[in-house]
C-alpha cells in the first residue's frame, strides 16, 4: 500500500512511520524521503511489499513552499536553531530578488548541512552537530528545476521551488540570503508535491486512522 500522508509540524518522518505501522499492524513500513520536524507536507509512505516501490518514488522531483527570514543565521539553518550571526538586510526590490533566484536554476553542487539525518560512517550528522563536531561532507549534485518568488515583506522571502532528490532547502535558503548580501534561515517549509503525489490529495494521520478503523468494521 502506498499512502500520501500530510506530515504535521513537530513530527519526525519516523514518527509518522511508527504511527502508520501501529494503525495498519504492518511491520514493514517506510517513507520516500525525510522531512525535517519543523517542516510539513507530503510524506509518501509504503507498507508491506510496496516498500520496494519507495526507491523509485524517492527519485521523483519535489516541490516546496518555504519562507526565508533575512538578517539572522542559525546553526541549523532553520527556525529551530540558535542564532549565530546577524547582518543588516539591504534595501531589496522584488525585481532584484527574482533576478537572484533565477541564478540558482540548473545543476549545482550542494554540501549537506551538519544538522541533517544523512549518515556518514554510520553516524547521523545531527548527532555529531549536537556535540559541536563538524566533519567534511561530500557535495551532492542537485538540480533546481524552477524557483519563483511568491512574496517579499518584512525581510521575509516566500518562494516556491521544484527540485531534484537530495536538495536541502535550508542550504538553498542560506545561499540565497548570501547572494542578496545578507544572511538568512528557513522560517517554515511545506512540501507540496513528490512526483505525482500532491498535497491536495494527501491525508492527515487522524483521517487515515479513522478511515482505516471503518474499513475494518
Amino acid at each position: 500500500m502506498i499512502l500520501n500522508i500530510n506530515k504535521p509540524v513537530g513530527w519526525t518522518s519516523f514518527d509518522v512511520v511508527k504511527k502508520i505501522r501501529s494503525i495498519v499492524c504492518e511491520k514493514k513500513v517506510g517513507h520516500s524521503g525525510t522531512l525535517d520536524p519543523f517542516a510539513e507536507g507530503v510524506l509518501v509512505i509504503g507498507t508491506g511489499k510496496d516498500t520496494k516501490n519507495l526507491a523509485k518514488i524517492t527519485n521523483h522531483e519535489k516541490e516546496y513552499i518555504g519562507s526565508i527570514l533575512l538578517g539572522t543565521l542559525t546553526d541549523t539553518l532553520d527556525i529551530e536553531g540558535e542564532i549565530i550571526e546577524r547582518k543588516a538586510v539591504p534595501n531589496l526590490s522584488e525585481k532584484q530578488i527574482i533576478k537572484t533566484l533565477k541564478t540558482f536554476i540548473g545543476h549545482m553542487n550542494q554540501i549537506p548541512p551538519m544538522f541533517s539525518a544523512k549518515k556518514i560512517n554510520g553516524k547521523r550528522l545531527y548527532e555529531l552537530a549536537r556535540k559541536k563536531i563538524e566533519i567534511k561532507r561530500k557535495a551532492n549534485l542537485i538540480k533546481i528545476i524552477s524557483i519563483d518568488l511568491i512574496n517579499y515583506s518584512n525581510n521575509i522571502i516566500t518562494i516556491s521551488v521544484v527540485c531534484s532528490k537530495g536538495t536541502y532547502i535550508r542550504v538553498l535558503a542560506k545561499d540565497i540570503a548570501e547572494k542578496l548580501g545578507t544572511v538568512g534561515h528557513l522560517q517554515n517549509l511545506k512540501r507540496i508535491r513528490v512526483g505525482q503525489y500532491s498535497i491536495d490529495q494527501s491525508d492527515t494521520i487522524e483521517n487515515f486512522q479513522e478511515t482505516w478503523k471503518l474499513s475494518e468494521v
